[in-house]
């Protein structure tokens, strides 16, 4: 066997999103178990704190990251040149492995009255950082719906680790967050607030659904959060790993082992990954998978 010598080691980042997320403890899931073969792989892995899905996607493009974590229809919307990235596809975008659901996930204050999603206008409602696939997916179904920006009395531009904060000081009524649960975002903001998470359905999510097939109707679970007991129905994504053709097939085939070979204890890591399964990493993406993590699927008979 070759021996390498020590200072070819290849480093890799992970972009994610706000602290407070869950692409964030994702990100340091991931790098946990790659790092833990780092004698053997000389492969060492790195995460870092971003803006989110446009971001990431944009920062693997100009070669600044390795891998993102992106929700799926942001992927799809880059591999396509459409939305954030219209006249601009991003060819060599890849697709590593989807890893668990996020749900678009409208959370407001008891007091505001926001029962359903049109009960927004007139309110102070945070969409999103610009950039965010947070922003992208409440922008698009409000277009669905027939409501305008201008509808709102505000429309907030803050991280997602600001919104409970504004949602506690009464500077917001409510605040979209795509995210997969528990999270400790929305669990900090009930504990300081009276919070309700709104439903988001009705005619204009079917046919958003129909309209852009990488959505999925979804609820989000009771007993989360103070306060809400009963499951939510929204809808939502898939959160994705991406990565760049210009990322070594060596270094992605680690990243998909490292996970794979650790399934149980890499599910063990956050809640929101509870049902998530061998099979449905290879659900929901829309770029095709880097070669580097076809040569892993295949081999553990996931991908024919």
């Amino acid at each position: 066997m070759l021996s390498i010598p020590a200072f070819s080691a290849e480093f890799i980042t992970i972009g994610t999103g706000g602290v407070t997320g869950t692409y964030y403890p994702t990100g340091g899931a991931i790098c946990r178990l790659v790092n833990q073969y780092k004698k053997d792989t000389k492969i060492r892995c790195s995460v870092e704190s971003t803006g989110g899905s446009v971001y990431n996607v944009n920062t693997i493009k100009n070669k600044e990251l390795d891998f993102g974590i992106v929700q799926s229809d942001i992927v799809y919307q880059a591999s396509k040149g459409e939305g954030a990235f219209q006249g601009a596809a991003i060819p060599k975008l890849k697709s590593v492995m989807a890893i668990y659901p996020e749900l678009l996930t409208l959370v407001t204050r008891k007091d505001a009255n926001i029962n359903s999603l049109m009960d927004v206008k007139g309110k102070r409602i945070n969409l999103g950082n610009p950039g965010s696939g947070n922003e992208a997916t409440a922008l698009a179904l409000f277009e669905e719906s027939g409501i305008k920006k201008s509808d709102l009395k505000f429309a907030g531009a803050l991280k997602a680790s600001e919104m409970p904060d504004a949602l506690r000081d009464n500077k917001i009524d409510g605040y979209f967050y795509m995210v997969g649960h528990p999270t400790a975002n929305i669990k900090d903001a009930s504990t300081s607030v009276n919070v309700k998470i709104t439903p988001i359905e009705g005619d204009n999510v079917d046919s958003l659904i129909k309209k852009y097939p990488y959505f999925a109707k979804s609820n989000v679970p009771g007993g989360l959060y103070n306060g809400n007991d009963e499951a939510i129905p929204t809808f939502g994504v898939k959160a994705v790993l991406v990565t760049s053709d210009d990322v070594s097939v060596n270094a992605v085939y680690t990243v998909v082992k490292a996970i794979l070979e650790n399934f149980d204890e890499f599910k063990q890591l956050h809640p929101a990954y509870s049902e998530i399964t061998k099979e449905s990493l290879l659900e929901g993406l829309s770029a095709p998978l880097h070669e580097g993590a076809k040569k892993y699927f295949q081999e553990a008979g996931l991908l024919q």
